[in-house]
């Protein structure tokens, strides 16, 4: 690959080589290259967010009216949707993601720039109920370089979800995208520039997260961090944001539980549990890993489930029918396949997959076929640890309160799915379940309007949502004087 092959970064608003090691990306269905670029070096760091703060403080970029800075948000989701087909196609190739789910997860980040520029333009502060001789008011302020800290499974809608209300906020934002899925990140910081987002106020810094995204989180300069990716890295930036005092939001994993009452509707539960474990190849924070279904359903519901699991399509990413791509890399494959070991050798039966796919396509790529696994109690580890794949664990229950212990022991507490007719029971278990997000008869359902985020190790703070912009921002209190005398203090 010649020099001019290599992928330029984005550093203060500059387009450069980075100054770190040259490394490759790769499609995970061939192993194809994808792209080779280099890192980005501390030095790199450095003077991204120095010179993220000078375009903070000198673009003019925080002064201007809200419906000013809506205009180039409008205009950053005008251009995504105009450049979308080949969008998706290089989002496709850069995880592996089926091409008609890249295709949904860039008309998502169209949809948050949109919608966070219409936030921008209509947020309202506050004249609050005076309590004296004086007018009090409720601002809000941008806060200055913010980080935002992506993961592999969906960079794109990721990367939207917090550059958008970052920027609409006023701030610059340093961008660190997971090593191995850089390209829609450096994509989405060319659009920014197009737009006439001022250049500085977005950087791109591809590399390690234990050496960028550390370095990145220590700044003294960077005032607040949004991490999506794993608990054990997310208790890492909670510690070093309390040493620091820096805001964070931190989006952390998942093992959650969908449930499946006696009165569902079989056809409707059956669908939205495939969907909820085995869409994204089940490399998804809130995928439905832990089934409860209602005992004396049970075996009718496990064969339809299998039965709908092995007719799932596993295949090119690039085929429009595919339903389900490769995993993202061989190394997380084999994490996979010792979590189904794990779960035989505790006593658990596999239903369904368990395997490789065999043939030409498949010896390529990073395949795994949809897995059920049965015979396990709630304790055993595959029921306990995030798996992070396509990997369903299935339980009947017997008793609606021992479920909801059940349901809810767990160290994590992102989401759950309920599958019945009874709207009071749906309602009194939607209210027992100890989790961030709920779906009732659906699954896997998001709008940016809605706030979204976990509780317990799956992390804290929240992200989407009209209030999202205000993440980004500092409140600051005014009172404003309207007394005829001196303060009588000192007289």
């Amino acid at each position: 690959m010649s020099n001019t092959d290599i992928l330029d970064i984005c550093i203060a608003g500059q387009w450069r080589r980075g100054g770190g090691a040259q490394y490759d990306t790769r499609y995970p269905a061939t192993g194809e290259v994808v792209g080779t670029l280099n890192a980005a070096s501390p030095e790199d760091v450095e003077e991204a967010i120095q010179g993220a703060q000078k375009a903070f403080e000198k673009s003019g970029w925080a002064q201007r009216k809200p419906h000013e800075r809506a205009a180039v948000l409008y205009r950053i989701a005008q251009l995504i949707r105009e450049d979308a087909e080949r969008l998706a196609q290089l989002q496709r190739l850069d995880n592996g993601k089926p091409i008609s789910e890249t295709r949904a997860l860039v008309a998502s980040a169209a949809g948050t720039f949109q919608f966070f520029a219409s936030a921008c333009e209509t947020l309202e502060e506050a004249i609050t109920p005076a309590r004296g001789d004086y007018l009090t008011m409720s601002l809000y302020e941008p806060m200055g370089v913010v980080a935002a800290i992506t993961p592999w499974n969906s960079p794109v809608a990721s990367e939207a979800q917090k550059m958008a209300p970052a920027l609409a906020a006023g701030n610059a934002v340093v961008v660190k995208p997971a090593e191995i899925t850089p390209l829609l990140a450096l994509e989405l910081a060319r659009i920014c520039d197009r737009a006439g987002l001022p250049k500085g106020l977005v950087s791109v810094l591809p590399g390690k997260g234990s050496v960028i995204g550390d370095l990145i989180t220590r700044h003294p300069l960077v005032r607040r961090v949004s991490f999506t990716g794993g608990t054990s890295v997310g208790r890492h930036i909670a510690g070093i944001a309390a040493e620091k005092f820096m805001s964070v939001a931190l989006e952390l994993g998942g093992k959650s539980p969908t449930i499946v009452l006696e009165d569902a509707d079989l056809d409707h539960a059956v669908n939205g549990v495939l969907y909820g474990i085995f869409s994204s190849s089940g490399e998804s924070c809130i995928a439905g890993s832990r089934l409860f279904v209602a005992r004396p359903l049970y075996e009718t519901f496990m064969q339809r489930l299998a039965e709908g699991a092995q007719r799932l399509r596993v295949g090119d990413p690039a085929d429009e029918s595919t339903q389900m791509g490769p995993l993202i890399s061989d190394s997380h494959r084999a994490s996979i396949e010792r979590y189904v070991e794990i779960g035989v050798k505790e006593g658990g039966r596999i239903r369904t997959g368990g395997e490789r796919p065999q043939g030409d396509l498949y010896d390529k790529g990073c395949f795994y076929r949809p897995t059920i696994i049965e015979g396990l109690k709630n304790t055993d580890t595959i029921c306990q640890e995030e798996i992070f794949g396509p990997v369903l664990v299935a339980m009947p229950f017997d008793d609606v309160d021992d479920l909801i212990a059940q349901a809810n022991d767990s160290v994590y507490a992102l989401a759950a799915g309920i599958w019945t007719r009874d709207y009071k029971a749906a309602w009194r278990l939607a209210k027992a379940l100890k989790a961030g997000n709920v779906w009732i008869n659906t699954y896997k359902q998001f709008s940016i309007s809605t706030p979204f985020g976990g509780w317990r190790d799956s992390g804290l703070g929240r992200e989407k949502g009209r209030d999202g912009i205000l993440q980004y921002m500092e409140q600051k209190s005014v009172y404003w004087g309207l007394n005829d005398q001196p303060l009588p203090w000192a007289n």
